[in-house]
């Protein structure tokens, strides 16, 4: 077996837009750890709506392989010379990055500011459902809307999350009642509503009709917070009514039409929620995403969150990615989808 090389799955060709990507076992060169990165073998991972922008925004003249996946659960194997939160034989999850070869593949390289150790009482697939969207929820929540970490101070304060049963929006739910946050979802079907409520909404709304009636029967005359996991276009003119002045707004989606004119009157925040942006742009404050998953690794051993995961599937070769990228692909998808490795070669 040649140990400088080792199995990814990737793909050469973006393929439709509507279809999960053609993906094939390549050989590539097995990195090794120095500096501040670890190398991690890759036990886990789940997938993403990000995996597809990506594998959309590769030009049909790119003839290099392309290897996407960023939240992970694994071991470590090597670490780097400047490496002090981590050893080798550390069980870890992350969210990597999206500047770096994704997690589809034996190892990974990753910086150890960016990961956690895996809470002990969950198993590697259900770490893998955690990383990318508890660290884009707590983003948002504290850092983009400034809600307050006591749950003493939040009393009486609602927050709005659209779109509260997909894998971001159902562990959005369980932190911002952590934070003693009143928390008011959209859902609209059936089996979406109940998997919102029971991971710690207070109430469902229907997204796909007018927020201000639904709100105001619920005994709310607007809300302090909008956390928009959704296409934010969709819902700018229900925003608007229904945020209070000075109130904030955080969207996972970029807006591609004009903010409502209500959010100037109002003096309310908007503001964009992208967890990369610390890893891509090498902040100063990039540990901060460490800490965020200690944070959440203590939540789960304490059993205050849950991991999201709603299916599991094996083992890591190109059929079973094709399904769980096929699943996401439905826009439909509650809570998420996890596929539990190791590669097969």
């Amino acid at each position: 077996m040649n140990q400088d090389k080792m199995t990814a799955l990737g793909f050469y060709k973006p393929n439709s837009t509507t279809e999960a990507p053609n993906f094939e076992r390549v050989e590539i060169e097995r990195p090794k750890a120095t500096g501040r990165n670890l190398l991690v073998e890759v036990k886990a991972i789940s997938v993403n709506p990000t995996d597809l922008k990506t594998r959309d925004g590769k030009k049909e003249d790119d003839q290099s392989v392309t290897i996407v996946g960023r939240d992970a659960a694994g071991v470590v194997v090597e670490v780097g010379e400047d490496c002090s939160f981590f050893q080798v034989g550390d069980e870890v999850f992350y969210a990597g990055t999206s500047n770096i070869p994704g997690s589809l593949s034996e190892v990974q390289l990753v910086d150890e500011r960016i990961v956690g150790k895996k809470p002990k009482n969950i198993n590697f697939p259900e770490a893998a459902a955690l990383p990318l969207t508890s660290i884009t929820a707590c983003e948002a929540i504290f850092d983009r809307l400034g809600a307050s970490r006591e749950p003493a101070e939040n009393k009486d304060k609602v927050i709005l999350i659209i779109g509260a049963a997909g894998g971001v929006g159902s562990i959005a739910t369980q932190i911002a009642k952590l934070a003693g946050l009143t928390v008011v979802g959209t859902a609209s079907r059936p089996e979406s509503k109940e998997w919102a409520l029971d991971h710690g909404a207070d109430h469902i709304i229907n997204h796909r009709e007018p927020f201000k009636p639904q709100l105001e029967a619920l005994g709310f005359s607007g809300v302090h917070y909008i956390f928009s996991l959704t296409n934010v276009d969709d819902h700018m003119e229900n925003m608007a009514k229904i945020i209070f002045p000075q109130g904030k707004i955080c969207s996972i989606l970029p807006a591609f039409k004009p903010l409502h004119l209500d959010l100037f009157s109002k003096s309310v925040t908007f503001s964009y929620e992208l967890m990369y942006t610390r890893s891509v742009f090498q902040t100063e404050d990039m540990v901060s995403q460490h800490h965020i998953l200690t944070q959440l690794s203590d939540w789960v051993e304490d059993e205050k969150v849950r991991s999201t995961m709603t299916k599991h599937l094996s083992p890591l070769n190109p059929e079973t990615l094709k399904e769980a990228y096929d699943g996401l692909l439905t826009g439909r998808t509650i809570g998420k989808i996890v596929v539990e490795g190791p590669i097969q070669k």
